[in-house]
């Protein structure tokens, strides 16, 4: 079966409709997939027993969906029932003249839908490879592949990307032109940003084993 690209726009339903600092909320699917794409580490919010719970976990997506993977005995992936998850980026505080304009600049999805579990073993297997590619670019060929108990024992979400609520918050503070504007207090942002530090090999790594180029290039650079 054919399956056609996601809308460019996001639809606005009861859960992701912007209520409050709409100036921050974005429709474009461009937004949600570029924050998905800079982390690897995301929220996942569900009633478990009757009470909510939010885990953190790894994740990947293609272009419909996003993967989330964990133990079989997790109780939070269970699948068959509503779900909420929430990757955020922190890009900054905003130091305003007042402390009530204070603010972060910060980039947010929220995914909403039911999770289902992948069962086949194809696409459990390249769901696992896009998540690990998302984390690591270049290690699911480089490293052992999941062998069968080792897929017995992982379960994998399925999450549809077409619910999302994204919001996006960057620069200066919003009072440069209000009532303390001459208070002679400084105001402005501080970046917060994060780098890959250089390799550390297992202790327990055989001597003369180096760290692979799609590794060893990511130290020093930017995170995000």
């Amino acid at each position: 079966m054919v399956q056609h690209p996601l809308p460019s726009v996001l639809p606005q339903t009861g859960l992701t409709r912007h209520r409050r600092l709409r100036e921050q909320g974005s429709l474009r699917r461009a937004d949600l997939e570029a924050i998905l794409d800079a982390g690897f580490v995301c929220h996942l919010g569900v009633i478990v027993e009757g009470r909510p719970l939010v885990v953190p976990t790894v994740y990947g997506r293609d272009e419909r969906r996003l993967y989330l993977h964990g133990s079989v005995a997790s109780r939070s992936l269970a699948g068959g029932t509503p779900v909420c998850v929430t990757v955020t980026h922190v890009d900054g505080l905003v130091l305003a003249r007042s402390v009530f304009e204070h603010g972060v600049n910060y980039r947010s999805a929220i995914i909403h839908g039911t999770a289902h579990k992948v069962t086949d073993p194809d696409e459990k297997l390249a769901g696992l490879r896009r998540l690990t590619e998302h984390a690591t670019p270049g290690q699911w060929s480089y490293a052992r592949r999941p062998d069968r108990k080792e897929l017995a024992a992982t379960t994998l979400l399925a999450l549809s990307l077409e619910e999302a609520s994204v919001k996006i918050r960057a620069g200066a503070p919003d009072d440069g032109d209000g009532p303390d504007a001459g208070s002679g207090v400084w105001a402005g942002t501080l970046p917060l940003t994060a780098t890959w530090g250089a390799p550390e090999p297992d202790p327990l790594l055989a001597p003369g084993i180096l760290p692979p180029e799609h590794i060893a290039r990511r130290a020093g650079t930017r995170h995000g």
